[in-house]
């Protein structure tokens, strides 16, 4: 893959590198284009042994090959990061005083944008109108991280872990120019597993790492969504772009769903939520007794979430996605159990593992049977999970469209 990276004024350009590593090392062809002012904060000998090419930031240098418009119509994607309040003003505006702002203009492949400044420059109602205007036009552009910002600052702004743009950039460059189909949709994705406490020690839990519910929410965030990730006990890096509220208990991830719902276009349940918890914690952990007999535990039933949100909707045309990890027994098959669960819970869609033997947990690929309301199931052979939920989002995108 063609990829053009470009790299924008801002202390975050440091971080570029480490990016423009991860494409170089998957075996993509990089060219690496440059603000003047991005040469500030890292040289051009930098992003030319690290690409293995040449690097200008103006239109003058080897004007025989017309590299204002022949990088930007070669390319497969481009990636501007980080992407500066300047350099967003420039691209939404149309403006092309470098070779960057050039590119931008003849490229007709998928844009992205990493944005990288401090909170009170992303807020600033300039910078929110710029981002909207290129999110119109079928950019993708990132919601930055939260945390340190330059100097002792905190807040919104922060580029996100460069592992995660470049996942996110794969994902949107596989979509190609038809990607952003959820532009200015909001949809909240749960993840993990929960864990419910017996004592400061000790807890009740389940084996999901959150792995499909990461790659929901990526995939959600390259089609342009509004991504809010209700995380349980997940160890995996945030993804670009993607609001991220971690939890423990299904008490905890209830209250996160719930709330983050009331907002939202889809919700899509594929955190593992614990059916019981103890009825009581004990504040100290529970030692052995010297008889060798252990002490019982009582537990009772946690509240249903995929049940309550499904009869329950927050919005008009909410679209709810439940999972289901099904194993077949005496009294039925996989889909059998799977098909009295989706009539119990009301949702939309309802996607079915088989996890007989552990299969699916913790593990990269998945294969599944989604369940649906209004049309025959989907059948999705064994692949990735980031494949499983691409098709899971092409059956909301119907749903809401």
């Amino acid at each position: 893959m063609r990829v053009v990276l470009g790299v924008s004024g801002g202390i975050a350009a440091y971080k570029a590198a480490s990016l423009l590593r991860h494409f170089t090392e998957a075996g993509h062809d990089v060219s690496v284009v440059p603000t003047a002012a991005a040469l500030e904060f890292v040289g051009a000998p930098t992003w030319a042994a690290l690409s293995g090419k040449p690097v200008a930031t103006d239109v003058w240098t080897d004007v025989h090959q017309v590299p204002h418009v022949r990088i930007g119509q070669g390319a497969d994607l481009v990636v501007v990061a980080p992407a500066t309040a300047d350099l967003l003003a420039k691209a939404a505006h149309g403006l092309a005083d470098d070779l960057l702002t050039n590119t931008l203009l003849t490229a007709r492949c998928p844009v992205v944008f990493a944005p990288a400044m401090h909170t009170e420059m992303w807020e600033h109602a300039a910078t929110r109108a710029n981002v909207a205007t290129l999110r119109s036009r079928g950019a993708i552009v990132i919601e930055p991280a939260e945390g340190r910002l330059t100097g002792a600052d905190t807040g919104k702004g922060r580029f996100p872990e460069p592992a995660e743009i470049f996942e996110l950039a794969l994902e949107i460059a596989a979509l190609g120019v038809r990607g952003p189909d959820l532009t200015g949709r909001h949809v909240v994705v749960s993840a993990g597993g929960t864990r419910e406490y017996l004592d400061p020690v000790r807890f009740l839990g389940n084996r999901s790492s959150g792995r499909q519910g990461y790659a929901l929410a990526r995939a959600a965030a390259a089609r342009g969504a509004q991504v809010t990730l209700v995380a349980a006990n997940v160890t995996l890096a945030d993804p670009a772009g993607v609001k991220v509220v971690h939890v423990e208990t299904t008490a905890q991830l209830r209250d996160e769903v719930v709330t983050a719902a009331g907002s939202a276009d889809a919700v899509v349940m594929a955190a593992a939520p614990a059916d019981f918890r103890p009825t009581s914690v004990s504040a100290a952990k529970i030692k052995k007794a010297d008889d060798g007999t252990a002490a019982p535990i009582t537990l009772t039933q946690n509240p249903d979430i995929l049940h309550e949100i499904s009869h329950q909707r927050a919005r008009a045309g909410q679209v709810i996605v439940g999972f289901a990890a099904e194993t077949g027994d005496d009294t039925g098959s996989v889909l059998d159990h799977a098909r009295a669960k989706f009539d119990r819970k009301g949702c939309d869609l309802l996607v079915v593992n088989d996890v007989s033997a552990g299969a699916v947990f913790g593990s990269p690929d998945n294969e599944a049977v989604i369940l649906s309301r209004t049309d025959d199931p989907v059948e999705v052979p064994r692949g990735s999970k980031s494949a499983l939920a691409q098709v899971i989002w092409d059956q909301v995108a119907g749903l809401l469209a």
